[in-house]
């Protein structure tokens, strides 16, 4: 069982092609069942679906998804109690294509309630834990997706990414994340959190993995009209190890004041075996940097509490029945949703509000452009840019949860890449002294996520720090 539980998504193809997916299936269930009651990474969980599809590229392969991602005919809540008993009548674009793949869909996975959170401490259905050290967070908002790749339950996942939502759970967990170019990859069943900011990508245990579920979930969509024309390269062929002459950039306003010690240690070793094998590195400079989390809480929570107008008890999930329809609005969302989405919907309906839409909301969108070009300048000089994922490393359940500005600073590296709509990701750099993962970030030009993938295929083979896994038996 465990031999199977280990196998990376490359491994579990072969080995599905090889002996068919029910042994898989069946290692992953058990792994599961002994597993979650530790991690609480699985809301639920179907090993019995697999799908018509021998000879498929990922036919009877476990993929397990964020439960923010709609798949037809199961429950479908964003970790909220709002959305309880709401049963999705489509699929997912992302849904369709892995279906189209053959993958089996294994679980729905625990995550931040709506995806507000750094830590998937505010799930309704309660925290996740970080297999690397139960007391301490997976990351957030897609954190189940993360622990449960970290802790061997299933191949590979999805997530979703607003302000960082995928590369810090990824960080913190110590597996690769990938969050694509905004429109890379279809919008289309993913329950919206901020329209401009959010895109599905892949949690997988290396980076090839990565690769082959980006080659998979990618592509232009009709159903969503942000989703890009642009051709979609084939991603595994971009991996080499050689990145000779390749410019790597150091953004000096993310090595700043108040990050660990010891993943500073970690991410300014990186850029050295990155010189060590070839490539360039150079100071890059991205001066507004400073405004991304103020600019990403006000812009990216405007559209939040536009998006979560729908859920009122009308016609999704949850309804509390009262005398009148006003009073029903109420009842329903005050036990509907959770402390944080209330303070996200509060903070984005002011910012909206007459009188101050143009005080912070268009001031906001304008400092958002300025944000996108301090990339377009950076990305005249190098490649790719290269930085810490997380300012810290896992912390422990509860330290921030009382101090929302301490949470929302855990995305301090994450989100201008959101901003910028440009593809970046994490894939693990080393371990603190306590033997905590510690993630490393790249960012690339708007639709090159190949050189990006090059340089942490690159850097994760060179030093094969991937192969270290938890243990939690």
């Amino acid at each position: 069982m465990a031999d199977l539980c280990s196998l990376t998504l490359k491994e579990a193809i072969e080995a599905a092609k090889k002996d068919g997916p029910g042994p898989l299936i069946d290692a992953f269930a058990k792994r599961a069942q002994a597993v979650n009651p530790k991690l609480n990474a699985f809301l639920r969980f179907d090993p019995s679906k697999i799908e018509n599809g021998k000879g498929a590229p990922l036919y009877g392969v476990p993929i397990s998804i964020k439960d923010n991602i709609c798949i037809d005919g199961r429950e479908v809540t964003c970790a909220s109690k709002i959305l309880e008993k709401h049963v999705p009548p489509y699929n997912a674009t992302v849904i369709e294509k892995l279906k189209t793949a053959g993958a089996t869909l294994f679980s729905q996975c625990n995550m931040d309630e709506f995806a507000f959170g750094s830590s998937c401490e505010t799930s309704a259905f309660g925290p996740c834990k970080n297999p690397w050290d139960l007391m301490r967070v997976p990351g957030g908002s897609s954190g189940g997706s993360a622990a449960s790749v970290a802790a061997d339950m299933t191949v590979a996942a999805l997530g979703s990414d607003t302000g960082g939502s995928i590369r810090q759970p990824a960080a913190l967990c110590g597996v690769v994340g990938v969050k694509p170019t905004y429109g890379r990859v279809s919008r289309y069943g993913l329950i919206a959190f901020g329209s401009s900011f959010d895109q599905i990508g892949p949690f997988a245990k290396t980076v090839e993995d990565a690769a082959i579920l980006m080659n998979i979930i990618s592509g232009h969509d009709p159903k969503d009209s942000t989703s890009s024309p642009e051709k979609m390269p084939d991603l595994t062929q971009a991996l080499k190890r050689d990145v000779k002459g390749l410019k790597i950039g150091l953004p000096k306003e993310y090595f700043i004041e108040g990050i660990d010690p010891e993943v500073e240690k970690s991410v300014r070793a990186a850029a050295e075996i990155y010189k060590k094998l070839g490539a360039e590195i150079k100071q890059v400079s991205l001066p507004h940097t400073e405004h991304s989390v103020a600019v990403y809480y006000i812009v990216a929570v405007a559209e939040a509490s536009s998006n979560l107008g729908r859920f009122d008890g009308v016609e999704y999930g949850l309804r509390v029945p009262t005398k009148d329809l006003r009073e029903m609005y109420f009842e329903t969302r005050d036990r509907g949703f959770g402390r944080e989405a209330k303070r996200r919907i509060l903070l984005g309906t002011f910012v909206l509000s007459a009188g101050y839409y143009e005080a912070y909301y268009l001031k906001g969108q304008k400092v958002r452009t300025l944000i996108r070009q301090d990339f377009e300048k950076a990305f005249k000089e190098v490649d790719v840019i290269l930085s810490p994922t997380s300012p810290t490393p896992a912390f422990k359940i509860g330290e921030k949860a009382a101090d929302p500005i301490a949470m929302y600073l855990s995305d301090i590296f994450t989100i201008p890449a959101n901003l910028a709509g440009i593809p970046a990701m994490s894939v693990p750099c080393g371990f603190t002294s306590g033997g905590l993962p510690i993630g490393l970030q790249l960012m690339a030009r708007p639709f090159d996520e190949a050189t990006m993938l090059r340089a942490a295929y690159s850097f994760e083979q060179e030093t094969g720090i991937y192969k270290k896994k938890p243990k939690l038996d």
